[in-house]
């Protein structure tokens, strides 16, 4: 004979009480691209079109630069985020964990590598 309630039984397989935060994260970022989206847009076709010495005297400015750095950065940690939630919720075990160590591996060098790129670009 059992002497555990239903409610005893279904304590502890639950959610894992992380949801929250990726919702919040996901929120922040999309608000952030909101805004991020049209500045780079704006930014990136007032260059459009002009010479290449044009071009990297306009990303040497702060303001471009910068611009297109914060885009890039939430664009692909937005990303990250969403394809982490995916990979979460439907690839389980050994090739679930593989596979979000890779996208995380492959998140930070796009960071990296556009980051260094608009370095090249800008200086």
């Amino acid at each position: 004979m059992r002497f555990l309630t239903d409610r005893k039984l279904a304590q502890g397989l639950g959610a894992g009480h992380t949801g929250t935060h990726h919702h919040w994260n996901a929120i922040i970022t999309s608000a952030a691209l909101v805004v991020l989206v049209p500045l780079f847009v704006i930014t990136f076709g007032l260059a459009l079109g002009s010479s290449h010495e044009d071009v990297l005297a306009y990303f040497a400015r702060p303001f471009p630069a910068i611009v297109t750095a914060l885009t890039a950065v939430v664009v692909i940690l937005h990303c990250k985020g969403e394809i982490d939630e995916a990979l979460i919720d439907y690839v389980h075990g050994t090739t679930g964990k593989l596979l979000l160590v890779a996208v995380q591996a492959l998140s930070w060098a796009m960071i990296a590598g556009a980051l260094f790129s608009l370095v090249k670009l800008a200086l």
